[in-house]
């Protein structure tokens, strides 16, 4: 087992939305992958969903119910992208050599 600061943030959320932590020293391990595969689509997602907002906020007939959803789905995904960028960050950090 890692240490509690090598664990990794994985992307998805457990019962009550609590994050959920992967304990592997195996990048290359399945749920890693999956991981990795999650998170690519999270933002890929992401970058779709910042083309359909430009869109909808240059639209005139927008509607406020479509500028409310346009705000949840952008709230979602902004957790999304904010969770992969703190889970890369650890990972970047934990492979850094540690100097003495």
């Amino acid at each position: 087992m890692t240490a509690q600061n090598e664990l990794r943030l994985l992307p998805w959320s457990g019962p009550e939305d609590k994050p959920c932590y992967l304990s592997t020293n195996d990048r290359g391990g399945y749920m890693s992958r999956l991981a990795d595969a999650i998170e690519s689509e999270q933002l890929e997602a992401a970058a779709e969903l910042l083309k359909q907002a430009a869109e909808t906020l240059g639209d005139e007939r927008a509607c406020p119910e479509d500028m409310q959803l346009l705000a949840k789905e952008l709230a979602g995904a902004l957790r999304d992208v904010l969770r992969v960028a703190t889970t890369r960050g650890h990972l970047l950090e934990a492979s850094e050599p540690h100097s003495i």
